[in-house]
C-alpha cells in the first residue's frame, strides 16, 4: 500500500514570501490536496543573522491570504540542530562519513592546486582515509561526507526526467560544522526524512542539491522521496525574474489590488497547465493538478495576463466581498480619504460597485473609480475629464441645473427623460450632454452611467457640483 503523499514548503526568513516561493508553496499544496495528503511548512532558520520573526511572521501571513494553507504546526529547522548532529554521528558510526582536521589555509592551497592542474576547485579528500590518530592537537574538525568514487547518482524527476550526476564531480561536502551545527544539506535531508515528505517539489535550482542529498540518504539506509524540480519563473524578457518584473512580495501583489484567488490562477498557469485552460477555480486546479502536467520550460511572468486574470475575478466577485476588500486596502495603504469615504458611504459603494466591476481590473482601480462618491467638493477634475468642460458646455450645465432643479422625480428614468428633452432642444446629441455632465460630477472621463451616478450621489450633491463647474 502506497504511502500517504506529504509534500513541504521550506522557505528561509530571511526576507519577504516572493512570488515564486509562493508558487512553489501553491504546487506543494495542490498536489498534497488532490491526493488528500498533506503539506507541511517548514521555516529553514539555520542562518541565524539573516533570519528575522518579521519575515517568518511575512511567510504565514502571505501564505494565509494566498489561501494556501498547511497541515500541523510549522517545523522550526534551527530547534532540531541537535536531531541533525546526531545523524551526522550516525554517519560516522556507519562509516558514511569522516571528520576533516583541515585548515582554512589548506583548503584554500587545494583549491588553488586544483586550479593550476586545470581541475574544478574543491576539496581532495585528504583526510578521508587517514587514521584519527594523526589528527592535529587543538583542531575542532567538521564531519564531511563520503561521496561515492565512481559511479553515477540519478536523479528520477517528474519534471526534469532521468538526471545523471558523475560522482566524479561530487566532493566530500561538509554536513556538520565545527562549532557543531548542520550544513543545509543535512538539515535538510534529515528534516524531509523524519517529517515523511514523501514528495519533494521545489525550484529547480536545487536540482544539483538533489544529488548532493541523494548521498546523504542512501548513506543512511533512507527512501529517497519522489522529486519535482520546476524551472524558476522569468521575465517577459526571458531574463530572470527581477524586481522590475514582478518579484515582489505577496504582500506588494496585495497592495496593488489583485485578489488571492485570481493570484492563485495565474501563479498555477506560470509552470503547469490542464490542457488549454487559462481561468479556472481553485477547486479545479486541485482537481486536475499533477506533476506530470508541470512544464520543464521556464514561465514568463506577464502583468498584463495577472491583470487580466485579476478583472475576471473582480467582475465575479460579490459586492459585499469586494467592499471588504477595498476597505482593507484603502487602510493598509492609508489612505485615509478612501478609507473614511468608504466606510460614510458603504451603501452607495455597494450600490455602484456592479456598475463598477467591469471596469476594473484591480481593487485599487476600484477605489479609485469609486471616488466619485465620496469626493469633497470642489472634486479634482483630472486632464481629460477637463477638456470636456469647455465655455460652452459649462453654459449648457448652467443650463441644465435649471431643468434638473424642477424635477420632482429624482430617478435615473427621470433625469434620462430631462437630458434628452434638454439635448433635443438645443439640436446636441446626448453624449454632448452627458460627457460634459460627466466630468463636472465626478471628475474622470470614466464611471457608471451618469444618470445612475446623479442617483447615487443624491439630487443636493448632483447638484452642487453641477453647479461648481457651470458657467
Amino acid at each position: 500500500m502506497a504511502k500517504p503523499v506529504v509534500t513541504r514548503f521550506a522557505p528561509s526568513p530571511t526576507g519577504y514570501l516572493h512570488i515564486g516561493g509562493a508558487r512553489t508553496a501553491l504546487f506543494n499544496w495542490a498536489f498534497a490536496r488532490h491526493t488528500g495528503g498533506k503539506m507541511l511548512l517548514r521555516i529553514e532558520d539555520t542562518d541565524r543573522e539573516r533570519s528575522t520573526e518579521a519575515a517568518v511572521q511575512a511567510i504565514f501571513e502571505g501564505l494565509k491570504w494566498l489561501g494556501v494553507t498547511w497541515d500541523d504546526e510549522p517545523y522550526m529547522q534551527f530547534a532540531r540542530a541537535e536531531r541533525h548532529a546526531q545523524v551526522a554521528k550516525e554517519l560516522l558510526a556507519r562509516g558514511q562519513a569522516y571528520y576533516c582536521y583541515c585548515s582554512p589555509e589548506e583548503l584554500a592551497e587545494m583549491r588553488e592546486s586544483a586550479r593550476a592542474a586545470g581541475k574544478p576547485p574543491r576539496y581532495n579528500g585528504y583526510w578521508r582515509d587517514r587514521d584519527p590518530s594523526e589528527a592535529p592537537a587543538g583542531v575542532a574538525p567538521v564531519i564531511r561526507i563520503k561521496a561515492p568514487e565512481s559511479g553515477e547518482i540519478v536523479v528520477h524527476d517528474h519534471v526534469q526526467g532521468e538526471v545523471v550526476f558523475k560522482t566524479e564531480n561530487l566532493d566530500d561536502f561538509i554536513i556538520l560544522r565545527s562549532d557543531g551545527t548542520p550544513t543545509y544539506m543535512l538539515a535538510v535531508v534529515v528534516d524531509d526524512h523524519d517529517m515523511g515528505v514523501t514528495h519533494i517539489i521545489r525550484g529547480d535550482d536545487h536540482l544539483t542539491n538533489a544529488a548532493r542529498q541523494i548521498i546523504i540518504y542512501n548513506g543512511m539506509g533512507w527512501d529517497v522521496p519522489e522529486m519535482a524540480h520546476i524551472p524558476l519563473i522569468h521575465g517577459p524578457d526571458g531574463a530572470k525574474l527581477s524586481k522590475r518584473h514582478g518579484a515582489l512580495g505577496v504582500e506588494a501583489y496585495r497592495q496593488m489590488g489583485y485578489l488571492p484567488e485570481a493570484l492563485r490562477n495565474y501563479l498555477a498557469r506560470l509552470g503547469w497547465s490542464h490542457g488549454d485552460e487559462e481561468l479556472f477555480t481553485t477547486q479545479q486546479m486541485v482537481d486536475w493538478f499533477s506533476l506530470d502536467a508541470l512544464n520543464k520550460g521556464a514561465a514568463r511572468f506577464d502583468f498584463v495576463k495577472l491583470e487580466n486574470v485579476n478583472g475576471h475575478y473582480i467582475r465575479g466577485a460579490t459586492p459585499e466581498r469586494l467592499y471588504e476588500v477595498m476597505l482593507e486596502t484603502a487602510t493598509e495603504l492609508d489612505r485615509v480619504v478612501d478609507r473614511d469615504g468608504l466606510s460614510v458611504n458603504k451603501a452607495t459603494v455597494l450600490a455602484a460597485l456592479p456598475e463598477l466591476q467591469p471596469r476594473a481590473k484591480t481593487v485599487l482601480e476600484l477605489i479609485d473609480l469609486a471616488q466619485f462618491i465620496y469626493a469633497v467638493r470642489p472634486i479634482g477634475i483630472d486632464a481629460s475629464a477637463a477638456a470636456q468642460l469647455t465655455p460652452e458646455s459649462r453654459a449648457n450645465i448652467g443650463a441644465f441645473v435649471e431643468v434638473l432643479r424642477s424635477l420632482n422625480d429624482w430617478s435615473v428614468e427621470a433625469i434620462d427623460a430631462a437630458a434628452r428633452s434638454f439635448a433635443e432642444d438645443r439640436g446636441l446629441k446626448l453624449g454632448k450632454v452627458a460627457q460634459p455632465l460627466r466630468a463636472a460630477l465626478t471628475g474622470r472621463t470614466i464611471s457608471p452611467g451618469i444618470f445612475e451616478v446623479m442617483v447615487l450621489i443624491g439630487r443636493e450633491e448632483s447638484l452642487a457640483r453641477l453647479a461648481d463647474q457651470a458657467a
